[in-house]
């Protein structure tokens, strides 16, 4: 380790993420089965697969456009469960209280969750609460846990390990949505248009995708952004990635802010975006169908899996040129989710 105390930046799910999830956590926790670091755990039981995950929450404000704290911990572990592969069963929630949170407050959370785990067909079936003195949290924490099923079919997802070179990769619409919504409120910028969270469940979404076959790996993209997952999937792998940037979908209002602010939309957290990677003989077919559904209407084909350049992602810009994309070095929007 580069450094001997905790940043804010170990938390962006960028490059220091990393660095301390190997040097501390998987050093004495040991590597899953094939080395590759999904978003939910598969386990084998007797009646089928099984997918484990656990999330924790800590956004502020708890409120956004677009969503809440209580919303987001719903969504964001069923999404974990459904880009593995996994039908989302029951989720449990715990909640670290700061002294003086308005009970007004914290019902209002708690009721967005029982409303968006309704929606999403899954129950909230164990819980814990603690409640801290005044001073020593920010508020409410939110930690969730989720098992799911996983489907036929889709045994291979969370691995990745039937990427190859030739696959496509999709994702279902503009990037960069809820990191901007959070920044919005936060700061409370005073623009034009509200940029609203994209914060949603993406379990039918990732059902009707498995469905159409072809599919080699999901992953829904959340801190650090875009980059940040097309990093992980090749790295120290036989392949490298291809992007075309006039094929990825970005909001005028999520360009236009950060233009401003100084910040890349490849980087920039979502809640309701998920990267597939699909074998190219499916892949137009794929996007036709998703483009039906409302949470995929602005989807793409935003580049490919090449055998060229292994372990790296080449963007091509739409002035002609091409940048290397990596890994955030530090901490662009702390406490985004």
């Amino acid at each position: 380790m580069k450094h001997t105390h905790i940043l804010l930046g170990h938390g962006s799910g960028g490059r220091l993420s990393h660095e301390l999830i190997t040097k501390v956590f998987l050093k004495h926790f040991g590597k899953p089965a094939g080395g590759f670091l999904s978003d939910a755990a598969v386990l084998n039981e007797n009646h089928g697969q099984l997918a484990f995950t656990t999330d924790g929450f800590v956004v502020d404000p708890l409120f956004f456009p677009g969503g809440d704290i209580g919303k987001l911990a719903v969504a964001g572990t069923v999404n974990d469960l459904a880009v593995c592969g996994a039908e989302p069963l029951a989720l449990s929630a715990a909640f670290i209280i700061e002294e003086g949170l308005p009970l007004e407050v914290l019902e209002k959370v708690v009721l967005s969750m029982a409303n968006e785990a309704a929606k999403a067909g899954v129950r909230i079936v164990a819980g814990d609460t603690k409640v801290v003195e005044r001073g020593k949290a920010d508020k409410l924490f939110i930690t969730t846990s989720g098992v799911g099923r996983i489907m036929s079919g889709a045994e291979n997802i969370a691995s990745a390990q039937d990427v190859q070179p030739g696959d496509l990769i999709l994702i279902n619409g503009s990037i960069g949505d809820h990191g901007m919504a959070v920044m919005t409120a936060r700061s409370q910028l005073n623009i034009g248009s509200v940029v609203q969270s994209d914060c949603a469940c993406l379990h039918e979404l990732c059902r009707e995708a498995i469905g159409s076959g072809g599919i080699h790996f999901m992953r829904d993209a959340t801190r650090g952004g875009l980059a940040a997952v097309l990093a992980e999937l090749c790295e120290n792998r036989p392949f490298g990635i291809d992007l075309y940037e006039e094929k990825i979908p970005v909001s005028e209002g999520v360009r236009g802010m950060c233009e401003l602010l100084g910040f890349d939309p490849l980087h920039v957290a979502n809640e309701g975006k998920v990267v597939i990677v699909v074998a190219p003989e499916k892949a137009q077919a794929l996007l036709e169908n998703l483009q039906f559904h409302p949470l995929a209407s602005g989807a793409s084909i935003i580049g490919k899996i090449t055998e060229d350049h292994d372990g790296k992602i080449w963007l091509h810009t739409q002035v002609g040129g091409k940048r290397l994309v990596d890994l955030p070095a530090g901490e662009q929007l702390p406490r985004i989710c």
